[in-house]
Formats: structure tokens, sequence, C-alpha cells
């Protein structure tokens, strides 16, 4: 009997050393059809993301000129490019106009998307189809917004000068040829791109609020602006932090816009680090070296502010999942 019940025991504890080559062979061939799912994507994004992003860093601690491309040499030369750009008189006045480009557009996108999502939620006839009609400025190709804008800031045939002539101001404004309106007429129509991306995720941040809170504020008489200040603008604030990160980080990388249509002048005062970094690179003097250098700044910018919205949104799935 006690032989019986020895062999039965023997049998227990050797089933599961007999069943763990066949668990280990299952687990294995599950992690090979994961990874093998995920073997496109990681191509994609080392090919088309890590790749070129090492390559221009690399190419901005070399002498990467047109006769590269002929003689196949690009000498080393560490940092250098990096202090002949700070050194360059164009730096700072395009770093000086990145940052106002970039305030400018947000403040404005954030500030009237904000005003026509608010609008939108009252309801009346044709709702639906003109706030569908608010995004084509979104939805075009920039390039044809660009040359929408060229033509409505014409000095001699644009609607704007017309408009303006028709207030009463006979002068002639030189938008796209003024130095002091350049940038302005590329902020115009940024903001105008803009605007419905704004308008679109803040609607859907209100339309997730509930209405009885409204309610409830308006029975205890509390005003329109106070239930916006105390109901509205605290729970639409995660939404509104996402829209400005990501308002930010698009806003850095705007290239299109301002190359359709001042190209970055007249006398570089339209040019933000993005374009510039360009006419470095294929414009002025192909000085492949230095217009890398340009755009691994504006790259870290960029990385550093994308890092940001990650670890707020890592923050806020966490605080949703507890």
């Amino acid at each position: 009997m006690t032989r019986v019940v020895e062999t039965g025991a023997a049998a227990k504890a050797a089933a599961p050393v007999s069943h763990q080559p066949r668990r280990l062979r299952r687990w294995r061939r599950e992690r090979i059809v994961g990874l093998l799912f995920l073997l496109p994507a990681l191509v994609y994004v080392l090919a088309f993301y890590v790749y070129p992003i090492a390559f221009n860093f690399l190419m901005s601690l070399e002498k990467y000129t047109l006769k590269t491309f002929v003689t196949g040499e690009a000498p080393f030369i560490g940092l250098d490019n990096f202090k002949r750009l700070v050194n360059n008189p164009e730096f700072w006045p395009a770093v000086t106009n990145t940052v106002w480009f970039t305030v400018g557009s947000l403040f404005f996108q954030f500030t009237l998307g904000l005003l026509i999502a608010l609008f939108y939620q009252h309801k009346f006839p044709l709702n639906s189809i003109l706030r569908a009609l608010i995004l084509v400025p979104w939805l075009a190709p920039v390039l044809v917004s660009g040359a929408i804008w060229v033509r409505l800031f014409d000095q001699d045939t644009g609607v704007i000068n017309f408009a303006i002539h028709s207030l009463g101001y006979q002068g002639q404004i030189s938008w796209l040829t003024d130095p002091h309106l350049s940038l302005i007429s590329v902020l115009i129509a940024n903001i105008w791109i803009g605007i419905p991306f704004n308008m679109v995720i803040l609607y859907g941040g209100l339309q997730a609020i509930p209405r009885v809170l409204y309610e409830a504020a308006s029975i205890d008489g509390a005003s329109a602006w106070q239930g916006f200040r105390y109901i509205t603008w605290p729970l639409l604030r995660p939404v509104s932090t996402v829209v400005l990160l990501l308002g930010l980080v698009y806003t850095l990388k705007v290239f299109d816009v301002i190359m359709s249509i001042t190209r970055g002048g007249p006398a570089n005062t339209s040019q933000t680090l993005n374009t510039w970094a360009y006419s470095l690179g294929f414009t002025n003097g192909f000085d492949f070296g230095l217009g890398a250098a340009a755009g691994d700044i504006l790259l870290v910018v960029v990385f550093a502010f994308g890092m940001l919205y990650l670890r707020y949104a890592y923050r806020e799935n966490r605080e949703t999942a507890s």
C-alpha cells in the first residue's frame, strides 16, 4: 500500500516536468509569432526614423558638401558645424522667428479653436454642416492653402488689401515683400490652417462634460462666465494640455506653409529654424553638414516636448486606470 502511494506521488511530481518542455515550446512559438507581427513596424521605424536621424547626426559632425558626392570624402570635424551655426549672424533671428511663430500660432489657434468649439455647443440650423465645412483648411493640401494665401495677400489684386482699402486706408500694404509683415503673413496662414484641428479636439472634450453640471450651476444662479470658469475650463484642462503639446510639436516642424508663401524671405525675415536648415543645405552653398546641425537642434527641441507629451499621457493613463 505504501509502495502504491509512493508511486502515485512520484507520478504526480513527474507530471509537471513532462509538460514543461511542451509549455516552453508553446511559449517560444507565441513569442516568435508576436515578433513576426512586429517585424514590419520595426523595419519601418528603423528605415524611416532611426536611420535618417542617425545619418543626419553623423552628417552634422562632418564636412559634408557637394564635393562629398563626387569624392565620397566627408572629413570628421566634430562640433565645428555647431560652432559655425551659432556664430552665424542669421542663427538668432531664425531662433527668434521660430519662437514668435510658434507662440503666436499656439495662442491664436487654441483661443479661436476654443471659441468656435463653444459656439458649436449651441444647437442651431446647419450646425453639423458648418462644423464639417470648417475642417476644409485642415484637410486641404498645404501647398493649395499656401497658393490661396498668396493670392489673398497680393499687393494689387488681393482680397485683404481690397477690404482694407474699402475701410478708407489708401496706402499699399506689401504683405509678402515687407520685412516687417512677412512673418505675420505666414503666421496668419498657419493659424487659419491649424484652427480646425484645435476646434475638433476641444469640441470632443466639451461634449464629454456632463450637461447636468451646467444645469445644477444654472439652478444655483451661476452665470455663463462662472460656468465656463468653474466647470468647463477645469474639466477641459487635460484635453487642452494635449492639444497645446501636440500643437507645439507640429508648429515647430512647420515647413511647407512658409516655403509655399514667402520661402523664408524677404531677406530671411520669415525664416525659421526649419526652413533655414533647408536653405543651408540645399540653396545656400549646399553645406549639408551645417544644415544637418541646424536640423539636430530643432530635433532635440521637438524630442524634448514630445517626451513631455508622452510623460503627461502616461500619467493620465495611470490616473484613469487607478
